[in-house]
């Protein structure tokens, strides 16, 4: 018997569209939206995670949006658990709920699942990011690479808060972050359809270069130094912020740390597209074919 219930799951680099579609897919729908931008989750990143705004938060209900603090931790492994508790709530009245974002190992965490994960020290997670600070990308590379050369293997090896990750599991529990990896995916109780949105390069580049004057132009200088004090939480090690602590800290001139921004945001989109392109499930849209999506969910 064919499942009735399902979750349209929406990815893409950032910038490119996902939260209008969303909103406009969800009024179709009658449905509510999940968000799976770990940035996102945070009250206190306004400007810089470019959240939906107060009237698309208004026309239709988020979950998982501006619900932590910066001073809470929080991984992919408790969100898969609230995130399914989450949706089996809504198929109770709900037949299609809306996956919506660009951190695929949230993504994976709905659709996939892990294994428990262990609790991670604090002061361990705080020691780290500082000798990250000090000596850089290629220190963690090396570091994975030699303790968990399967992780290291199909990882992204240029984002270093997932190469952290994997080295405070170790660090934690002297055990590889890829024995915790679930071998095959969790059978869900619901369908899955994975919807890409994408376009090309130079014009995701130029929508990205525009979000940043946007956010520059809304006050994400203020936001970041309101959140100086914090700098050096997890959550904060994150583009947008990272680049103006700099500036902040006098690492960089102001010119440098915004260039730098859409340098990294740039490289970013590259590597979200990346890895969501691994999932052969994943049909892919331009941005603008709303009504050829329609089409395809049955809208």
């Amino acid at each position: 018997m064919k499942n009735t219930k399902r979750i349209l799951v929406i990815v893409g680099p950032t910038a490119i569209g996902k939260t209008s579609l969303s909103i406009e897919l969800a009024k179709a729908l009658n449905t509510e939206i999940i968000s799976c931008d770990s940035r996102q989750f945070y009250k206190e990143l306004l400007i810089g995670a470019f959240p939906p705004n107060p009237k698309e938060l208004s026309e239709i209900k988020h979950h998982f949006i501006q619900h932590l603090s910066v001073e809470n931790d929080f991984n992919a492994g408790q969100f898969e658990i609230d995130a399914i508790a989450k949706i089996e709530e809504l198929h109770k009245t709900k037949d299609t709920i809306i996956i919506v974002g660009g951190s695929g190992l949230y993504i994976d965490a709905i659709c996939k699942g892990f294994d428990k994960m262990p609790k991670i020290n604090t002061e361990l997670r705080i020691q780290l990011n500082q000798e990250l600070t000090e000596k850089g990308l290629a220190w963690i590379q090396n570091s994975i690479k030699e303790i968990d050369p399967e992780f290291y293997a199909s990882c992204d090896k240029q984002n270093p808060q997932r190469l952290l990750r994997a080295l405070e599991v170790y660090k934690t529990t002297g055990e590889k972050f890829s024995s915790y990896k679930t071998q095959s995916p969790k059978k869900r109780p619901f369908e899955i359809i994975k919807i890409g949105l994408n376009t090309d390069r130079e014009l995701l580049y130029k929508k990205i270069n525009d979000r940043v004057d946007v956010m520059l132009e809304n006050g994400l200088l203020e936001e970041v130094r309101a959140l100086l004090p914090y700098q050096k939480k997890n959550a904060l090690q994150t583009v947008g912020y990272k680049e103006i602590f700099s500036f902040y800290n006098n690492e960089c001139t102001l010119e440098q740390a915004v260039a730098n921004i859409k340098k990294n945001t740039r490289r970013f989109a590259k590597r979200q597209l990346t890895w969501f392109r691994k999932d052969e499930s994943t049909k892919w849209f331009e941005f603008h074919q709303i009504k050829e999506i329609k089409t395809f969910i049955g809208v």
